[in-house]
């Protein structure tokens, strides 16, 4: 099977679209620092604030539900939205339970569940230069990570390593979904993630102040709401497998942030790390891109 484009355009678009929604995803560590909220409150405020996002561009966009008539359709909407919004709660449970890389490695085992899932489910057999990416970006993970690895709770590590799975399933779904509209997913899992948290707005009452409110509104707006609607873009146009490499690049973007904020160099082997991951995801794309033209 070869690595079309399913939809016009660019021939970079959905990798593009994908590359810009992991910038977006990865500004979270940096604004949850902002926001003086309990965690799940956070997690749910931003949800709520995505659902308002994703439901206005629906409306500015006229796009249509496309699951009502299809029962097998409905379906995978439901369970779609459970499962990312089980996935978004998982890992902001796991931050609190183990250490913050910990988490990260563990969630982001995610493309390889969505390469065996992928292959398994809809027939997109990873390529070779796929394979070789992944066990780059391993390493690299590795080298990112290494300093900071240890000291987790076995609980927290496998919540993570259960949301690494639930978003390896997300991407598998989404792909599936690309004949209707998997923004639908998005909006549906954003609502429940929004619903599944409001007792914490009672239980620990958010305080207001200019931080928090601007913490949680970019959260909401942009690192939750602009980035799904790029994630269901993008996830029309390239497979499942590329799509997870491209996002990877979250958790290298992450220590970008800091940098530019507070000033805090990363060491030598994040900056190793940093580049072997990104490298081997330029060269994955680019490869299966040239793959893809010549409809191998």
């Amino acid at each position: 099977m070869s690595e079309s484009i399913d939809k016009k355009g660019h021939p970079f678009a959905g990798q593009g679209a994908i590359l810009l929604c992991a910038l977006f995803w990865s500004t979270s560590g940096l604004l949850i620092k902002l926001v003086d909220w309990h965690p799940i409150a956070i997690a749910g405020g931003r949800s709520i604030l995505a659902a308002l996002f994703l439901f206005a561009l629906r409306i500015i966009t006229r796009q249509k539900i496309n699951y009502s008539s299809n029962p097998k359709s409905l379906g995978i909407l439901i369970f779609g939205s459970i499962n990312y919004a089980v996935t978004m709660i998982l890992f902001v449970i796991a931050n609190k339970l183990t250490t913050s890389a910990n988490a990260i490695l563990l969630q982001y085992t995610s493309p390889v569940w969505a390469a065996l899932l992928g292959w398994f489910f809809l027939k997109e057999r990873p390529k070779a230069e796929q394979w070789v990416s992944l066990a780059l970006v391993g390493f690299g993970m590795f080298l990112f990570f290494r300093s900071s690895l240890g000291g987790g709770a076995l609980l927290g590590d496998l919540l993570a390593l259960l949301s690494g799975i639930t978003f390896g399933v997300n991407a598998v779904i989404l792909r599936k979904a690309k004949d209707q509209n998997p923004a639908d997913i998005l909006l549906g899992a954003n609502i429940l993630a929004g619903l599944a948290a409001l007792p914490f707005f009672f239980i620990f009452k958010p305080e207001p102040g200019l931080l928090n409110i601007t913490g949680i509104l970019v959260l909401g707006f942009v690192q939750i709401g602009a980035a799904s609607a790029l994630f269901a873009y993008g996830i029309q146009r390239v497979t499942v497998i590329q799509a997870m490499l491209i996002a990877i690049l979250e958790p290298v973007l992450n220590p970008v942030w800091v940098l530019l904020a507070t000033g805090e160099k990363p060491g030598a082997a994040v900056i190793v790390g940093g580049t072997i991951i990104l490298l081997s995801v330029v060269f994955s794309s680019i490869v299966s891109r040239k793959r893809g033209l010549r409809g191998l």
